[in-house]
């Protein structure tokens, strides 16, 4: 019998023969996740190739604690294809419920979160935000966490301007003057995109990278059981939801959502 390899697997396990590698999709639109066969038409899809007779099994899903989904079967470009996303023309299957590793905890006491401030460098963070693609919000969300908005603030870690830029991050991105606003707000859009990249759209994790270190995150398989970490991710949570709204923007979370 097919060992386990997450629900979606075991649906799927059927049409493939055991101790083999497959490949599933893990699929992101308008902050949601789902796993597919193929890549889903519509949405942002990266392959992950899973093993049968790995010793673990990589968690494709990301923080989301316990929630419930249903597999759909779909035609598409001739083949069936297998996903949790309910797309024009899919047949649902199978309900299911899966637990995922939880995410950080939110704090009752929000520290220096205040009200959004969206009349200070209007146009570096328009910009940025253009050319990298990073929503708006969720860039000032750091920046308000990170600085406050001070242009040459810096942290006795060593971290500089108003997105609190360490000298390896300066480096990575060509950054001159990190005391310029328009330098370091560029520079923390782009190091934001990367470390979503990197987390498959998960931007708990990104923000636990952002403050404690793609290392560190590393090497705790997620957020990093640090007070400063844990108070960080939870002050740029609140913050996001303020400055979407105060943006006029509909509600959205850092946490991916399963798709429906």
């Amino acid at each position: 019998m097919l060992r386990p390899v997450l629900l979606l697997m075991i649906v799927l396990g059927a049409t493939a023969a055991p101790a083999e590698a497959r490949t599933v999709w893990r699929c992101l639109r308008d902050g949601t996740v789902s796993l597919s066969t193929a890549p889903e038409p519509g949405s942002k899809c990266s392959a992950q190739v899973l093993d049968d007779d790995a010793a673990l099994v990589p968690n494709l899903w990301g923080s989301l604690g316990v929630f419930h989904g249903t597999l759909y079967r779909r035609e598409q470009d001739g083949q069936v294809v297998y996903g949790t996303r309910k797309l024009p023309g899919a047949v649902e299957l199978q309900a299911f419920t899966v637990t995922t590793p939880a995410h950080s905890p939110a704090h009752a006491g929000l520290g220096k979160v205040g009200k959004p401030r969206l009349d200070i460098f209007r146009r570096e963070f328009k910009a940025a935000a253009r050319r990298t693609g990073i929503d708006e919000a969720w860039l000032r969300a750091i920046a308000h966490a990170e600085s406050y908005f001070v242009a040459d603030a810096v942290s006795d870690k060593g971290a500089i301007g108003v997105m609190q830029l360490m000298p390896d991050v300066i480096a990575d991105y060509d950054v001159d003057d990190p005391a310029s606003a328009a330098q370091s707000i560029l520079a923390g859009a782009r190091h934001l995109k990367a470390l979503e990249s990197r987390y498959g759209g998960d931007r708990i994790l990104a923000a636990a990278a952002y403050n404690a270190g793609i290392g560190t995150v590393t090497q705790y398989g997620g957020v990093p059981p640090f007070a400063e970490t844990r108070e960080y991710v939870a002050k740029v949570r609140a913050l996001y939801a303020r400055y979407r709204k105060a943006m006029g923007l509909e509600t959205r979370t850092l946490e991916l959502l399963p798709a429906r």
